[in-house]
């Protein structure tokens, strides 16, 4: 293991041991968002230690500073030579993250239950990348006396919600003098939603006000729609147990674009595919200068067409087509930039030669 990568180890799983040891301290002082903020960072070291481990670069260009916490989980879920994230991961991870920053700049009042399942799952997901990434088991990390007790026994999302809701239809009743108490309650509710359905940032006050007069005449799964559309799955029991968030069938779960407006790191429902996948290999040669042979030949170089973020073949009627994403153009131009085209091209004339003897 590289250096870098194995100091950046280190302090994720300290930062894990610090939330779990926090998770079940006696006191309720600080204890919320003491968890929240080192799980946090814990995942931050995790996720940038495995991006070093795989060749990867956790700086920009230029860049002083280490990219941040959503750049991480989006190397880690689309960049094909180092990718070691599954887009459930990626949801998890998200959830965490959105209720840390709640955490951490406003007001967040998250129940035991929903707590619990945040965290055990989290758990979950860093012993599972552990051993994927580094073929380390995170129990020879804890020392020996580590009990993990909860008096929270683990429930299903719908149990949860119907809980939840519950309790801030109680706040809201009181008026005025109870609603930052029931906006801080329904906060994490609203997180884990925009975060299945690949919406970025906090809720604002006017979205929170809105849910809480909807949660009034509608059902919350009505509301809550990206949250009907996961389950909590729990496995074994005591010292073993683990629990995993998993979509349910129904969508899919796409990769949208960096810097799409709204959009997090994870997106759901792509509006159309051909909107992204919007290139037929013509007008990606024109986009970046090349014939359609030498266009092709770069791209069977880069193994474009492995990249899903770049290609995707879609069939409409009976027709098949072969289309790319704005992205495949980036590729492109990055591979012309650092590689000789004639040398490609050359490479590519052989390999046809020998194909066809």
């Amino acid at each position: 293991m590289k250096r870098e990568s194995k100091l950046l180890l280190y302090k994720a799983i300290d930062s894990l041991i610090l939330a779990i040891e926090l998770f079940n301290r006696p006191q309720e002082r600080g204890r919320v968002s003491g968890v929240l903020i080192h799980i946090d960072h814990g995942f931050e070291m995790f996720l940038k230690a495995a991006i070093v481990d795989k060749g990867g670069q956790i700086r920009e260009k230029g860049a002083n500073e280490t990219i941040g916490f959503d750049a991480c989980v989006r190397r880690g879920l689309s960049d094909g030579t180092i990718k070691f994230l599954t887009e459930e991961q990626a949801l998890i991870l998200q959830s965490i993250k959105g209720l840390r920053d709640a955490a951490q700049h406003y007001l967040l009042d998250i129940s035991e239950s929903q707590l619990y399942i945040q965290v055990q799952s989290g758990v979950t997901l860093f012993r599972d990348l552990l051993m994927a990434v580094f073929k380390k088991e995170f129990a020879h990390e804890l020392p020996s006396r580590v009990l993990p007790i909860s008096t929270t026994s683990p429930t299903d999302i719908a149990t949860l919600f119907d809980s939840e809701v519950a309790e801030i239809m109680k706040l809201l009743q009181s008026g005025k003098r109870r609603s930052v108490e029931a906006a801080a309650k329904l906060r994490p509710l609203a997180i884990l939603d925009s975060t299945i359905l690949g919406k970025k940032g906090q809720p604002s006050t006017e979205e929170l006000n809105r849910i809480g007069q909807q949660l009034r005449k509608r059902d919350w799964k009505d509301i809550f729609i990206g949250v009907a559309e996961i389950d909590v799955v729990t496995e074994g029991t005591g010292l073993s147990l683990s629990i995993r968030i998993t979509k349910k069938e129904g969508p899919p779960i796409h990769i949208v674009p960096e810097g799409t407006p709204g959009s997090s790191t994870v997106a759901v429902r792509r509006v159309s595919e051909l909107d992204f996948y919007n290139l037929s290999a013509k007008q990606l040669a024109q986009k970046v200068g090349l014939t359609i042979p030498k266009l092709l030949a770069v791209a069977s170089h880069i193994s474009l067409q492995a990249d899903t973020d770049s290609f995707k073949e879609i069939t409409i009627g009976k027709t098949h087509h072969k289309l790319y994403s704005q992205k495949a153009i980036e590729k492109i131009q990055t591979c012309l930039k650092n590689e000789n085209l004639d040398d490609i091209w050359k490479n590519r004339s052989v390999s046809v030669k020998k194909s066809s003897r």
